[in-house]
This record gives structure tokens, C-alpha cells and sequence, in this order.
């Protein structure tokens, strides 16, 4: 019986347009060189090993940002501040029938800082596991060996991990825990149905 769900942040329960087309659209940006920092650079900052304010500076001037990188950041998160209310409602009716919930995502410090503020993660899930706090990121297995020392009351039959990235699915899978790949909020509802009357 399922009694704990991870859920992934982007592309899940965060939708919409992503920042990386806001900046190619208003900015004229080679996608390219977008994907070339966040594939690289970036990555080091999800594992606590850069500051995302340090890093990001030069490629801003590249970018034509011309505002701080403050503002940078702030005008990312809130472009991307794009919830899934349905799945929001769905994880607070879980909890209220006993069902612990967790974030479990690939992020830097200051953007799971917003998301545990200002998306209010802090208080709709029971923890929030952040590669930045881990270091490590999905799908090394580590990440999910880290997640489960975390929850030593329960077992890994008894957990089902929620993310749009196969590749993070299959890692779950291999590592002994329940997942699915998310499509759309009406899909993970039907499926949520026969994991819970299981």
C-alpha cells in the first residue's frame, strides 16, 4: 500500500511557458546558447557546488540582459510561478487521508527558496528533498538513497515517485520504488486510483 508519494517540481507541479522561451522571444537568444548554460554551468549550482549569482553574471551580458542579476532571477521565478492548482488541491486531500507528500527536485538554493516561499512548498509538503541540499542530483540512484535515509519509516514498496522525465522514472524504478511518469493532472488522476484502492 502506498503511503508516502515524491513529487517532481517542473512539469508537474510546476506548468506553463518555461524561461528559456521568455528569454529567446523578448531577448532574440539562440536557444542553443540557453541550453549550453543550463546543461553546463547550471548544473554545478543544483549540486551546491556554484552560486548561481556568480556563475550567471558573464552569460547575462551575452544574453542582452541588461537589468541586475536580481532581477534576473526574480523575473525567471515568477515567469515560471505557474502552479498546477488541481494537483495542489489533490496532494492537500492526500495528506488529509494520512498519505505523506514530498518535493523531490533538481534545483539551485535560490530558486528553492522561492519555491518554498512564495509557491507556499514549505507548508504543502511534509519535506522537500532539493539536490542543492542533497548533492545529488535525479537520477543518480544516490538522490533516491539519500531520500530514503531520510525516511526511515518506511519501506520502498510503500513509496510512488511522480516526474515527466523518463530517465528519472527508470532511475526510481531500478532503485526499488514505485513511479510514473506524469503527462497531464487527468492521467495521474486515474492511475492515482488504482495505487490508492490497491
Amino acid at each position: 500500500m502506498i503511503k508516502a508519494i515524491l513529487f517532481d517540481a517542473d512539469g508537474v507541479l510546476i506548468s506553463g511557458r518555461k524561461f528559456s522561451e521568455f528569454l529567446a522571444s523578448r531577448h532574440n537568444i539562440n536557444v542553443s546558447k540557453l541550453t549550453s548554460f543550463f546543461t553546463g554551468p547550471f548544473r554545478d549550482c543544483t549540486l551546491g557546488k556554484a552560486d548561481l549569482k556568480e556563475i550567471i553574471r558573464p552569460y547575462l551580458r551575452e544574453w542582452g540582459w541588461r537589468g541586475t542579476v536580481d532581477e534576473f532571477l526574480r523575473s525567471w521565478f515568477e515567469i515560471e510561478h505557474d502552479l498546477d492548482k488541481k494537483l495542489v488541491e489533490y496532494i492537500k486531500a492526500l495528506k488529509k487521508n494520512g498519505i505523506k507528500c514530498f518535493l523531490a527536485t533538481n534545483q539551485e538554493k535560490y530558486r528553492i527558496a522561492y519555491m518554498l516561499k512564495e509557491m507556499g512548498f514549505s507548508r504543502l509538503f511534509d519535506k522537500v528533498f532539493a539536490s542543492v541540499h542533497m548533492g545529488f542530483r535525479k537520477p543518480d540512484l544516490e538522490f533516491f538513497g539519500k531520500v530514503m535515509d531520510d525516511l526511515p519509516n518506511f519501506k520502498k514498496d510503500e513509496i510512488l515517485f511522480w516526474d515527466d522525465t523518463l530517465e528519472n522514472i527508470e532511475a526510481a524504478r531500478e532503485f526499488g520504488i514505485k513511479a510514473e511518469i506524469y503527462k497531464d493532472f487527468e492521467d495521474f488522476e486515474s492511475k492515482m486510483r488504482n495505487y490508492l484502492t490497491a
